[in-house]
């Protein structure tokens, strides 16, 4: 694949509008997801199934990225940073060059990094044989990503502490002077600690309207549904009240996604709550609700129905490399 410079994404088929080109980019992801999940026995499937169009019209749409000119294979971890380790490589890279001009991406819940890989993948900036390094010792392509994992620039573990880092970056940008924004992909359930209400209540107060986070609200974490485990809602309102600009839509719609990240900020970070559905695409994951946070095949015949259903969806959703 071609690699994509976003903001500028043409289809391959000039015919092809921009959201449906988007949606097969989603329909890939979920389905090399999936093809993952199956080799390994286990994988972040649901995250997948609610964030696809997120991820792809993050990265076809939303941000602007410079291009990766050929697809990376990651190369294996050299140690962390530091000033005695040149060798040293931030996982932000794969994102493109960090000019004044350009965005810049945070994942905030590193559990969904198997879905971030998918995408680098589908969008021609990582190699698909990283993929084979998932997990893998001396890998960067790491189970729970960081700092320098493709396409990530920030240790957001033990969990909860990219809108934190995501603002600090942002203030520092715009005392800088530079153009481009911070983006960050957020999780519901990240709402239930205390650290990001107070950078919300901070960025709304240094007015860092260069702040945009799209937020996976699909109820759920890993002890079940979010609502049983902390309610948070009504979300919308209280996010404006500590500062923040607001848009409430449709995950899954990519036109929805892509309206939202066009709207002037006026001075206030922007928080795009995208409530999603996790088993989109993939009905079976139904069986499981509410355990969904990891899904893991303990039951030959579950599995089997899983590989069923990966072969039949495969010429639908434009199979994988």
């Amino acid at each position: 694949m071609q690699p994509i410079n976003s903001n500028s994404y043409i289809a391959p088929d000039l015919k092809e509008t921009w959201e449906a080109s988007a949606q097969t980019i989603a329909n890939r992801i979920r389905l090399r997801v999936l093809e993952h999940t199956l080799r390994h026995h286990g994988g972040y499937m649901s995250q997948a199934c609610s964030t696809a169009e997120m991820f792809s019209a993050l990265y076809t749409r939303m941000m602007n990225l410079g291009t990766v000119e050929v697809p990376i294979v990651p190369p294996p971890f050299n140690g962390v940073a530091g000033a005695r380790n040149p060798q040293y490589k931030s996982g932000g890279y794969y994102n493109g060059p960090t000019g004044p001009q350009y965005d810049r991406f945070v994942l905030s819940p590193a559990q969904y990094a198997l879905v971030l890989y998918a995408t680098l993948v589908e969008v021609g900036r990582m190699d698909p044989q990283g993929m084979t390094q998932f997990n893998q010792d001396g890998s960067i392509v790491e189970m729970i990503g960081a700092e320098h994992s493709p396409g990530m620039e920030a240790m957001t573990g033990s969990l909860g502490q990219g809108l934190s880092q995501g603002a600090g970056i942002a203030m520092a940008r715009k005392r800088r002077g530079d153009s481009g924004k911070v983006w960050l992909m957020m999780s519901d359930g990240e709402f239930q600690s205390g650290q990001n209400w107070e950078a919300v209540q901070a960025a709304g107060f240094h007015r860092l309207d260069n702040l945009w986070a799209v937020v996976d609200v699909n109820g759920q974490q890993c002890d079940g549904p979010v609502a049983t485990v902390m309610t948070l809602e009504p979300l919308a309102q209280r996010l404006s009240a500590f500062g923040a600009r607001v848009i409430t839509i449709d995950g899954h719609d990519l036109k929805a996604l892509a309206q939202a990240a066009e709207i002037s900020p006026e001075g206030q970070p922007t928080i795009i709550l995208a409530y999603t559905d996790p088993c989109r695409g993939l009905p079976l994951l139904e069986k499981r609700v509410p355990k969904l946070h990891y899904l893991r095949f303990t039951d030959p015949e579950e599995f089997a129905a899983y590989e069923t259903f990966y072969h039949d969806i495969r010429s639908e959703w434009g199979g994988t490399d």
